[in-house]
């Protein structure tokens, strides 16, 4: 793991980090968080037992992160990421998971001196499965990429592309795509209930096929098309559902559209970023 941090931002994907960080031994003394929340600071200093700020000015001027995570909604992002100004340079890498707030924003507010590793995790990282894509720019070192990598590899899978603009499908996908997979939990639910299943049994067992499914997915190399395959017996239950789930009108075309309305949006809150 890298060296000291400052976490800008504790709530539920910044305290995700945290601990994550501490598991893999990073020690209390080597972060510093700030948390504008009284309550939610004074929860993760008693949990953690890391020096928390409620502001950045109160961060002690000797203290040099090695890496500046930022975590905070991308609203907040005018309002908070100027008071940062003096931690850009060539030895913090500001590593920011804000989704829709691209490279060149942090550039221009905080310098062109700035170095910015730009990640995109998701909700899963608060148990330690997440998956996030990092992207870099030509300012970091293959140390600062390591450690930012480290960092994410706390709470889950990492990969890297090259172009930044693919940062936009991946939110689309991973990013809301647990969502989505909640929402499945909420249809076989509702489908049991119309076939006659008791409300409260067909929830219960639509989220544990729903999550032991993923189990089977994480634990298996085999791909999904023959997982699923594995599950489909010639002329059976299973076999007459998936071909109305796969019909040429049906599952496949409703995702093509969602994620192409989600890659849209991430772009369009992407140029909101950078006309500011």
């Amino acid at each position: 793991m890298p060296g000291r941090l400052l976490l800008v931002g504790g709530g539920k994907m910044g305290g995700a980090l945290l601990a994550g960080w501490l598991a893999r031994g990073v020690a209390p003394r080597d972060v510093v968080v700030i948390e504008p929340a009284a309550a939610a600071a004074a929860a993760l200093r008693d949990r953690h037992g890391v020096v928390v700020h409620t502001a950045p000015d109160a961060i002690d001027p000797a203290f040099r992160p090695a890496t500046m995570v930022v975590a905070i909604k991308p609203q907040m992002m005018d309002a908070v990421i100027p008071g940062y100004r003096r931690f850009a340079g060539p030895d913090t890498a500001i590593l920011s998971i804000a989704a829709g707030t691209p490279i060149a924003y942090y550039h221009r507010v905080l310098g062109p001196e700035a170095v910015v590793v730009r990640a995109m995790p998701n909700t899963p990282a608060a148990v330690g499965h997440g998956i996030s894509v990092l992207c870099a720019d030509d300012k970091a070192s293959a140390a600062q990429r390591d450690a930012c990598q480290a960092l994410l590899d706390a709470v889950g899978r990492t990969v890297w592309v090259a172009d930044e603009e693919m940062l936009h499908a991946v939110t689309a996908v991973s990013g809301g795509g647990p969502a989505y997979v909640c929402l499945l939990v909420e249809c076989l639910a509702h489908a049991g209930v119309a076939a006659g299943l008791p409300e409260d049994l067909a929830m219960t067992i639509s989220r544990a096929t729903v999550a032991g499914s993923g189990a089977l997915l994480d634990g298996s190399e085999e791909p999904a098309n023959q997982l699923r395959a594995n599950v489909t017996s010639p002329k059976g239950t299973t076999e007459r559902a998936l071909a109305v789930l796969m019909a040429e009108d049906a599952m496949q075309p409703l995702f093509d559209r969602a994620i192409a309305a989600a890659t849209a949006r991430s772009r369009e809150l992407a140029g909101d970023e950078s006309s500011r």
